[in-house]
């Protein structure tokens, strides 16, 4: 999953602490968390945020309170994968325009929940790649609602070795040894060089495949086997994407949404907008 955010890591890092730091708690209904009602062109979802990722779930309901994914796109469908948005330069976008790069000052520290995990209807933020994100830190305001697909057994161990190759890949990649390569890639990337970042990818590549076999591989939890073999989801995303709600009713908007017509960017070829999103009181 790629936002495509391109402020410099660094200096949002920074602005996540001062801007998260400054919010105040917010107060829920009574019922152990704060719920949310999203009225689409497809219809109308309601979703409980999660206690357990606080900082996501204080910084996305500030953004409701102001109005900020009001008239956005849903500007990134993939169907049996997600549907994403939170672009504010999708608001007044011309059809067919690229988009991906909005978004506030700020990124939102990682919040991996073991507990939590990428069944269908859970919502979660968007980030930029791990060579130009190491920290995995979330968009200010890019998010993704799972759809995904159902798993049999025998395929969510494919999964498994997928999930411990991305684990390890980030743990390679944080290394000091390894900071020139990184600096290396964004530099190339964002000169899109795209032979000499593929050369800086494949030599991280080739150091995490000679220790991928001494590495344990991922296990689920019954939990997530149970889930993902009934409902479904996407759980090569486990651990990687900070999750921090779901959607309790209207799962039936996700399956609308990702069904309809995309372009070579995955943007829909008719918008699909986010009418508003507010607060149930």
């Amino acid at each position: 999953m790629k936002p495509g955010l391109k402020f410099s890591l660094f200096t949002l890092l920074l602005l996540s602490i001062i801007s998260l730091t400054a919010l105040s708690p917010f107060k829920d209904d009574g019922t152990g968390s704060i719920r949310i009602m999203v009225v689409t062109d497809f219809g109308t979802m309601k979703i409980r945020l999660y206690n357990e990722t606080p900082l996501h779930r204080d910084n996305f309901a500030k953004l409701v309170k102001e109005h900020y994914f009001d008239s956005l796109l849903f500007h990134r469908v993939i169907e049996k994968f997600m549907i994403q948005g939170g672009d504010p330069d999708s608001r007044k976008a011309p059809s067919g325009v690229l988009l991906g790069d909005g978004g506030p000052p700020y990124t939102v520290p990682a919040e991996f929940n073991s507990k939590l995990f990428h069944k269908k209807g859970v919502i979660a933020a968007a980030r930029d790649s791990d060579f130009e994100n190491p920290s995995q830190a979330s968009s200010g305001s890019q998010f993704y609602i799972v759809q995904g697909k159902v798993w049999t057994d025998s395929l969510l161990k494919v999964q498994a070795k997928r999930i411990t190759k991305m684990k390890l890949f980030n743990t390679v990649i944080n290394r000091p040894e390894n900071k020139e390569y990184l600096e290396k890639y964004k530099k190339y990337n964002k000169a899109e060089k795209v032979d000499s970042v593929k050369y800086i990818y494949d030599i991280i590549d080739k150091k995490v495949e000679a220790e991928l076999p001494g590495v344990p591989l991922y296990t689920f939890s019954p939990e997530q086997i149970a889930a993902y073999t009934t409902i479904g989801g996407t759980p090569h995303l486990d651990n990687s994407y900070t999750i921090f709600g779901e959607v309790y009713e209207g799962l039936e908007v996700i399956d609308k949404i990702a069904a309809v017509k995309t372009d070579k960017n995955n943007r829909p070829v008719d918008d699909v907008r986010i009418r508003s999103i507010s607060i149930i009181p």
